[in-house]
């Protein structure tokens, strides 16, 4: 399957959007203009209100301009040539004064949203949260359900309507898992444990990936986010718990080289331990990549899809 672009066209909004369309590419499963979850909304919220802050700067400024070349124009004999002028305490004003508003005002949005929005806070909700845990991988990312028992790989299922809170690390390099229609951005490192919390109010099948290039084989580093509704959710995890695969310290070890691409897949997951492990280094890191002629390090794996790498 090739790589869909990152943001999407076209949501009608009182506000211009046109620097925010000519970031938003043309895919709209990837779109961060179409969210589907009460993160990925307030973000858009802030996007907007920052837009719109700025605009009152640039928008007066792009007039001024062109207001005062028509106004100094050699046809215009009612324009004074005024040499000697030095300061204006109006100008000065005027020239201060909107740029500190703007400050203030993106000043506040930032703070009220980076409180509001701080990855590892809880959504409010009746509903007691969904525990995920995601391991990054080469190049590939693993889903834990531990209250479940089971686990996925690139595929991550998620009931509608329930908050789900992720804790995410990473078996290899430092990565970044992004849902652009479902909520921030965040980072997973080895060694070191983040946390995200998500919601998915709609039944429907969402765009994942890494953000960051982490090898060869980060093209592939995407996954699919089915959110089902509370039945479908259910039957999903019954159809994972009769899987003949089960993730043990063998089955993940597997997993540790280069692998180009890997194809979704549930398995079952009753060791519950094995995302601890992998914060606190119990589980060594995949080895980086091989050395080859030279000298020089061969990142790209072997043609059978799977790289063994010396340490």
């Amino acid at each position: 399957m090739s790589r869909r672009t990152f943001l999407s066209h076209g949501i009608d909004r009182t506000v211009p959007l046109a620097p925010a369309l000519l970031l938003a590419g043309c895919g709209g499963p990837a779109s961060i203009l179409a969210p589907e979850g009460p993160i990925a909304s307030a973000d858009l919220a802030i996007l907007l209100n920052a837009l719109a802050i700025m605009l009152v700067i640039v928008v007066p400024t792009i007039l001024a301009t062109l207001g005062v070349a028509w106004w100094y124009r050699a046809g215009n004999a009612r324009a004074h040539y005024r040499p000697d002028f030095a300061y204006s305490g109006r100008v000065e004003l005027i020239v201060w004064s909107i740029p500190i508003m703007v400050i203030l005002f993106l000043g506040g949005v930032i703070w009220i949203g980076s409180h509001d929005l701080d990855p590892g806070r809880p959504i409010p909700s009746r509903q007691p949260p969904l525990e995920v845990q995601v391991v990054s991988l080469d190049w590939a990312w693993l889903f834990i359900y531990p209250e479940q028992q089971v686990a996925s790989l690139n595929a991550l299922a998620l009931p509608v309507g329930v908050p789900v809170h992720l804790r995410l690390t990473s078996a290899s390099v430092m990565n970044s898992f992004f849902v652009p229609r479902l909520g921030s951005q965040i980072y997973a490192m080895n060694g070191m444990e983040t946390q995200l919390s998500l919601r998915a109010d709609r039944a429907g099948q969402f765009y994942g990936q890494s953000a960051q290039f982490s090898g060869d084989g980060f093209s592939d580093m995407h996954f699919a986010v089915q959110a089902l509704p509370g039945v479908g959710f259910a039957q999903w995890v019954k159809a994972a718990q009769a899987s003949q695969s089960i993730l043990d310290d063998r089955s993940f070890a597997d997993l540790g080289g280069q692998h180009r691409p890997i194809e979704p897949s549930t398995m079952r997951a009753p060791q519950g331990t094995l995302f601890d492990a992998i914060v606190a280094q119990h589980i060594a890191p995949a080895p980086g990549p091989q050395l080859g002629p030279g000298g020089r390090a061969q990142s790209t794996p072997s043609s059978s899809g799977v790289q063994n790498h010396a340490g």
